[in-house]
């Protein structure tokens, strides 16, 4: 018991820089459900595209002698916003391409093309960064900056990589609540999320709507990416597979369709993750261990969609049209 009270705070910490990483990823499926009543699958992709981005940048400046001599926050933003972009505009590409043609087909059409796009873009991340760096398995070069720790507690340290994630994951929803709510674009999103039909009627590009909310969720997910890569240093064309379903989760687990829903489901997600990586052993006398964590995020999304479809904050879907 005096060891479970000790380690409490730092679980507790560890839980929430978790459930802010879930919700920025969680974040991107919101968006685009909100508008398609549609689950991208691909998203975890765009999600690792983002760290791709972020970690070649940092290559290519350490590589150039850069990287020591340019200020961290600098690198820091810098890699920030190339993720952002470069994802954006892959998921824009994605919908285009993949989603677009299959307007009024079934949803499980779009769903398999959804699938389908997943693998692509993980083989060909692999075979880019195989040519490229015969290499897919690739390690974020240290920033000094994020390398410090700062003292919370007695018994909690706390890195400022972690700090990064949620201040990032706050400032984000902020953000993306007011463009939602308080702008034109976000006003045409609303419009199109509620009635596409209508929308169109009174003027409302519905296409290019569509495409810049795949493009906000994609930047959502390639910011999430190089936040990953920064707090778990190794990243490779597969890393999305797990940190995607379990983001899937918390998106429903808050309200698939609602933006501060995905915060608190990824919240809400994390915290039972640490709770169970660093309790079950000691509840159970050993005979289960921290690698049962993940059983945890599926019992909760089974128990969610048995007890709750709509979730904690239970988003209404709009009726079916004829």
């Amino acid at each position: 018991m005096d060891l479970a009270l000790e380690i409490l705070p730092q679980v507790l910490v560890d839980g929430l820089v978790l459930g802010f990483m879930y919700a920025l990823i969680a974040l991107g499926y919101t968006m685009v459900y909100g508008v398609l009543e549609f689950i991208n699958f691909a998203h975890s992709e765009i999600f690792v595209l983002g760290a791709f981005v972020g970690v070649e940048i940092l290559l290519m400046l350490q590589s150039a002698g850069l990287l020591a001599a340019v200020h961290p926050a600098a690198v820091l933003l810098l890699i920030i916003l190339a993720a952002m972009v470069i994802s954006g505009l892959a998921a824009m590409a994605l919908e285009r391409v993949a989603y677009r043609p299959l307007h009024g087909s079934p949803r499980l059409v779009a769903l398999i093309s959804a699938i389908g796009a997943s693998f692509l873009l993980q083989d060909g991340l692999r075979l880019f960064e195989s040519l490229w760096r015969n290499t897919f398995y690739l390690n974020y070069p240290t920033l000094e900056l994020l390398d410090r720790t700062m003292p919370l507690a007695a018994n909690v340290v706390v890195p400022v990589k972690s700090i990064l994630v949620v201040v990032t994951a706050l400032v984000m929803l902020w953000g993306l609540n007011l463009f939602v709510n308080h702008t034109r674009i976000g006003a045409a999103i609303r419009a199109v999320a509620q009635d596409p039909d209508t929308a169109s009627l009174m003027g409302v590009p519905v296409n290019r709507v569509i495409a810049t909310t795949f493009f906000v969720g994609g930047a959502m997910g390639g910011l999430a990416g190089v936040l990953f890569g920064l707090h778990y240093s190794l990243v490779n064309p597969y890393s999305g597979f797990f940190p995607g379903l379990k983001a899937f989760t918390a998106a429903v687990l808050g309200g698939i369709g609602n933006i501060p829903g995905a915060m608190l489901g990824g919240m809400v997600l994390g915290m039972l993750e640490a709770l169970a990586a660093s309790y079950l052993s000691l509840a159970t006398d050993g005979a289960f261990g921290a690698e049962y964590k993940d059983v945890f995020a599926f019992a909760v999304l089974i128990l969610i969609l048995i007890f709750r479809p709509k979730g904690l904050l239970g988003e209404k879907v709009r009726e079916d049209r004829a």
